[in-house]
Formats: structure tokens, sequence, C-alpha cells
């Protein structure tokens, strides 16, 4: 057994993040200390493990629930796909550093641009998504990517930027209600239709992915992913 924080020193994830995985259900620890501390075994790690892989490809955490949750779900089949996704990072990563080796002992820049090349990693990534991310929000967001009519991230930054205008307020107040009823709509109208269950799971995504949760308090100021993820509970319990 491991204690929380042997498991995020691991994990690279924070003791926030592994909390937040327990309170909605997709990481809860294998038992309690009779403090309540929590602790993790084995099946808990490898659970983690199948958790960052599809982080990694970009699935929202609600998603990645049903996944998991999912009977027919093959362990071994994720973790193909996670070294897969591991070796050609490290691939890449041999590749820079080669390039950075090169430069040193010459002294001079040389005109090699492959080492940048992320091709085949997209590559299998898109692979990766298409295998198991057969939710129709999903394919609705792929369809438009390839359309070439996905919204602008900027714009969608905007509307974060806006509601940290509104921190002052309560999260279930009008003016809030209101600015995340726009947010729906803004993804709806520029990414794939929002339902309720779908906005649900991306306020809590705000709050247990580090990346969201610092660009979002980039642009409207510190705390507004956890006032967003409380609006979003709020207009959802409505």
């Amino acid at each position: 057994m491991m204690t929380i924080h042997e498991v995020s020193k691991l994990a690279g994830v924070s003791v926030r993040t592994l909390h937040h995985y327990d309170a909605i259900g997709l990481l809860p620890p294998t038992r309690l200390t009779d403090a309540g501390y929590r602790l993790y075994d084995d099946t808990a790690l490898a659970r983690l493990q199948s958790i960052l892989l599809f982080r990694e490809l970009e699935f929202p955490l609600k998603e990645i629930k049903r996944i998991l949750d999912d009977p027919g779900f093959d362990q071994s089949a994720a973790l193909a796909d996670q070294i897969k996704l591991l070796e050609l990072r490290r691939k890449q990563l041999g590749k820079l550093i080669a390039l950075a080796r090169e430069t040193l002992k010459t002294g001079v820049t040389p005109m090699k641009f492959d080492a940048f090349d992320k091709t085949e990693q997209k590559r299998f990534a898109a692979e990766a998504k298409e295998k198991w991310g057969g939710t129709a929000a999903y394919q609705e967001y792929q369809q438009r990517e390839q359309d070439g009519t996905t919204g602008d991230p900027a714009d969608l930054m905007a509307q974060f930027a806006a509601l940290g205008k509104l921190k002052e307020l309560a999260p279930a107040a009008p003016e809030v209600q209101a600015a995340i009823r726009d947010l729906q709509q803004f993804i709806t109208d520029h990414f794939y239709t929002c339902t309720p269950e779908i906005l649900a799971g991306l306020g809590e995504m705000y709050v247990a992915d580090d990346r969201f949760h610092q660009n979002i308090d980039k642009v409207g100021g510190e705390g507004t992913a956890e006032f967003v993820a409380q609006a979003i509970r709020a207009y959802c319990g409505n």
C-alpha cells in the first residue's frame, strides 16, 4: 500500500488532483486508515496509469471514468498504447539531445529540423483517440476539426476572462449563471454539443487538470478556475 503523498511523488500528480479524482469517483483509494488517510494498492496504481494515458490523449475526466468503468475495458491494451506513446516521445527526445550535443560540440547550429517533427506522435495519438473515444461529442469535435470549423481557443479563454471579472459575486448569482450559459453555448457553437452532463465534466476538469487550472487562472485571475467550477455545479444543479 502507498500513501497519497507517495502516489503523488511516484506519478507526478498533485495531491489536490488525487483528492479530486477520489471526489468524482474516478480513482477512489483502496482503503482508508483509522485516521482517515488514503491508501492505494497496485490495482489503484494501474487505474491511475490508465487515467494518465487518457489525460495525455486529452480525454475529459468524465469520459475517462466511463471508459475505465466499462466491463469491456482492456487494461493490457491501454497499457500497450501508453508504452507506444512513451517510446515515440523517447525517440523524439533522443533526436533533440543528439541535435543539442552536435551544436555544443561544433559551435554551429545544424539546419536539422526533423528532431522537432511530432508527426508520428500525433498520428498515434489520433489513432488511440479513435480507438477509445467513441462518444458522440468526440466524433462531432473530430468532424469539425476535419472541416476546419472549430473555434479559436483564444476566444474560449476570453469566456473565462469574462467570468473572472465576476468572481466577487456568488457562483449562483444570475449574472454568473448567464455567463456559464454563454460558455456552454460557445462550446456548442464552436467545438461540440455541450450537454449539461458534458459541461459538468468540464467544470470538474477545470480544477483537476493543472494545465487548465493554470491557464484559466492566468486569463481570469487567481481563483477563476475554482469559481467557474462552482458556478457550473450550480448551473447544472438547476
